[in-house]
């Protein structure tokens, strides 16, 4: 009696996709440099618009640290909003001008995730490009000047404004070799915002150095300290405050530009390909057309 076999088919183990399948990693260096020069482009006009406009987040004037936390919220908005829309921007051309080449032989999810890639590569080369620049104006603002020079390089900047009302005389101009002494007295004051305050020995010093610059008495001097040190406790204070919100706002606004650096690859490859847009984007889309449609005067019947 023989026994047929059936016979054996091989079955090929799955394979799942890896570097080979999609082809070699390679970055479009010519579309990312363009893409972050687009970006960093945007992003200087509308911080230059905003704070032509009274939205900049930092400045240099005294009355600055009173400004009211509305101000500084609508600051901190309006400069994460000009980073999605530049940062955005950059991505979107940094996918929209990628070489055929380079996605032709990946898959659709692979080709969107590269584009990605490069929009967030264009958005780091981009924040190094500000960060260049802020570093260039900052000193070149700090470089002293014929008009701009203070008395002394080591006076505290933020106090600038206490240190000109403790020497400030009405009887005489003060002497013009004093820039030691008001470096030695904005040292002094910074220590006004610390736990312990300004103590006893540097209160009676900046009294003598009051009544030795200005002329006034003893008990004149002691008032005049006494003021300075509160208004200087209250500048400090302002500053910092105005400092940790600038911070929030610009590392909230960098990682939200990220993520629209992202978006705006996304959308950027799917115009170069052809393709439709994702779904959060037609989701987007439609909203905005139903917006616009309902702004749109009814007509007459």
């Amino acid at each position: 009696m023989t026994i047929e076999h059936e016979p054996t088919v091989a079955v090929a183990p799955a394979t799942t996709p890896d570097a080979t399948t999609y082809g070699a990693w390679s970055l479009d260096w010519t579309s990312i440099v363009a893409g972050a020069l687009v970006a960093a482009a945007i992003s200087i006009i509308l911080v230059t618009f905003g704070t032509a406009v009274g939205l900049g987040v930092s400045s240099a004037s005294p009355t600055w640290r009173d400004a009211s936390v509305a101000l500084w919220v609508l600051s901190g908005i309006f400069l994460i909003l000009q980073s999605v829309v530049s940062f955005g921007c950059g991505g979107y051309l940094a996918a929209r001008a990628r070489s055929a080449s380079a996605y032709s032989s990946t898959a659709t999810e692979e080709t969107e995730r590269r584009d990605g890639f490069h929009g967030v590569t264009s958005w780091a080369l981009a924040v190094l490009i500000g960060v260049a620049l802020a570093t260039l104006i900052s000193l070149a603002a700090d470089r002293p000047t014929a008009l701009t020079s203070p008395p002394s390089s080591t006076e505290p900047k933020a106090l600038s404004y206490e240190i000109d009302h403790l020497f400030r005389s009405p009887r005489r101009p003060p002497s013009p070799d004093i820039a030691p002494l008001r470096s030695e007295a904005g040292r002094i004051l910074l220590t006004s915002s610390s736990h312990q305050g300004v103590s006893s020995d540097d209160r009676a010093y900046l009294a003598q150095l009051v009544t030795t610059v200005t002329g006034l008495t003893g008990a004149d001097a002691d008032r005049r300290v006494d003021s300075i040190i509160s208004e200087s406790r209250r500048a400090l204070s302002h500053a910092r405050a105005a400092g940790i919100v600038l911070a929030f706002c610009v590392a909230t606004a960098l990682l939200l530009g990220a993520v629209a650096a992202w978006a705006g690859a996304e959308a950027g490859g799917h115009h170069r390909d052809g393709m439709p847009l994702s779904e959060w984007m037609l989701r987007s889309n439609r909203l905005n057309r139903r917006r616009i449609s309902w702004a749109r005067p009814k007509a007459p019947l």
